[in-house]
């Protein structure tokens, strides 16, 4: 016993040691880690707290602390809620659309990219893609709709120009997903694509010139040395999507919103911003929004295991 007890403290006084003698040769980057940790614990860590109005009947003049506890009950109330099946199947479907389409297009774009021998050419297409991810939401939306009005929009236009009647896909509900997702492509695929060439420039010369001196073809390189060689960062990047998979975007989903294709276009993110702040009923809100959270958390978990399993990738 008095043994043990000598090597936990030698463990002990060494990493003690350990610490000091880090501390003493690097205290300048441990001052600048603070910055970063001080937002984390402020704006990230902290505001979870007030979560616990989930399960309370929240009152502002009573506060967070002083308001009634209520159990599960918002919780029921949402499972119970007539359109609580349709949120959850609204969310799921649009994300898992946007996963479903997203995730190829900037690897192809990257690999097409990495392929082009004219250096200009190259760098004009990277502008071109990438310039879309720095216009704001609110914009891009606008020119969605200016693009797609079947009375003064380019598209509009054209199904004139060949005599077939215009459709206004904005108010079409059927039509909601598509519009969402592929003006997002569009928006993202450049910016999504710098990571994947990245990931291509670091790639061993040696195997290219491998593949080279074993007669591969462009397409054979691309499958057996580009292909492999961004893999890792692919499954990173989808494990990371489907985590957020009940998380899309509330911005362009609640400006592309009407009350023509609300069947599909209300989602749990504009949901929760209509009970929330517009009806100020602040606990329903947080005990959507905190069930969303938890759904998404099991979903990242489950992939990231999955991933590891099948393929030896992982995020931990």
């Amino acid at each position: 016993m008095a043994a043990s007890h000598d090597v936990g403290e030698t463990k002990r006084k060494g990493w003690r040691y350990a610490a000091k003698r880090s501390w003493r040769r690097h205290w300048q980057l441990y001052l600048l880690i603070l910055v970063p940790l001080a937002y984390f614990a402020v704006f990230k860590y902290l505001p979870m707290i007030n979560a616990v109005i989930a399960f309370k009947d929240y009152n502002v003049v009573a506060g967070v602390w002083g308001s009634p506890w209520v159990g599960l009950k918002h919780f029921n109330n949402f499972f119970a809620n007539p359109v609580f099946w349709q949120l959850i199947g609204n969310t799921f479907t649009l994300s898992a659309y946007y996963i479903l389409a997203s995730f190829p297009i900037p690897i192809i774009l990257a690999l097409a990219l990495n392929e082009v021998r004219l250096r200009a050419f190259r760098q004009t297409v990277q502008l071109v893609t990438y310039a879309p991810y720095f216009i704001s939401t609110v914009v891009i939306v606008s020119m969605t709709i200016l693009i797609l009005s079947p009375r003064i929009g380019l598209v509009g236009d054209v199904f004139g120009f060949f005599g077939v009647p215009a459709v206004d896909f904005l108010v079409r509900a059927d039509y909601f997903r598509h519009v969402y997702v592929w003006s997002d492509i569009w928006q993202t695929a450049g910016y999504s694509a710098v990571i994947y060439i990245a990931a291509l420039a670091s790639i061993d010369p040696a195997l290219y010139e491998a593949a080279k001196m074993d007669g591969a073809s462009r397409i054979q390189k691309i499958i057996h040395v580009d292909i492999p060689g961004i893999m890792p960062t692919a499954i990173i990047i989808l494990i990371l999507g489907v985590g957020n998979i009940m998380q899309v975007g509330f911005e362009k989903a609640f400006l592309l919103q009407n009350p023509l294709n609300l069947s599909q276009s209300e989602i749990i993110s504009t949901y929760v911003y209509k009970t929330g702040l517009l009806n100020a009923n602040f606990s329903l809100a947080t005990a959507i929004n905190l069930f969303n959270a938890v759904i998404n958390l099991v979903l990242l978990v489950t992939v990231n295991a999955i991933a590891k399993r099948v393929t030896g990738r992982s995020l931990w």
